[in-house]
């Protein structure tokens, strides 16, 4: 196949061919990279509820028996203080909070046939709903 190529095109077009291979493999491998949004949907289950307030957003989700919440900011910058909280009725509140750059949470509690509470708060302002999700 090869007989009337030069040793010098042969050793180019191999190489060539083993590159194109190995980029192939790499995207392969690698997979699709991920967008904003897939990045902050660490919860499980459906989006159940949305409560937008200034400078981000307390989202829901929900499950048969699970309930979980995060913060979002609506843009990611430098850490700022960050907290959520979900709590069901008659259990304890699960907090999360710190200096984050884009969400804090998730946090997640045990609310089969319960109602919950959830509060969030990003660089000082904030929102809290009542009881939801009866």
């Amino acid at each position: 196949m090869f007989d009337g190529v030069r040793i010098g095109t042969r050793r180019r077009l191999v190489t060539y061919l083993l590159a194109l291979l190995l980029a192939a493999g790499g995207l392969v491998l690698a997979g699709p990279a991920a967008s904003p949004a897939d990045a902050a949907s660490v919860c499980h289950g459906r989006p159940t509820r949305t409560v937008g307030f200034a400078g981000g957003e307390l989202r829901l989700y929900r499950t048969r028996q699970y309930v979980c919440a995060l913060a979002v900011a609506t843009r990611a910058g430098a850490p700022r203080a960050m907290a959520v909280s979900l709590q069901p009725r008659g259990g304890r509140a699960a907090v999360s909070k710190g200096r984050f750059t884009r969400q804090a949470g998730p946090v997640t509690v045990h609310a089969l046939n319960r109602c919950v509470r959830a509060s969030a708060t990003i660089a000082g302002r904030g929102t809290a709903t009542g009881w939801i999700l009866c």
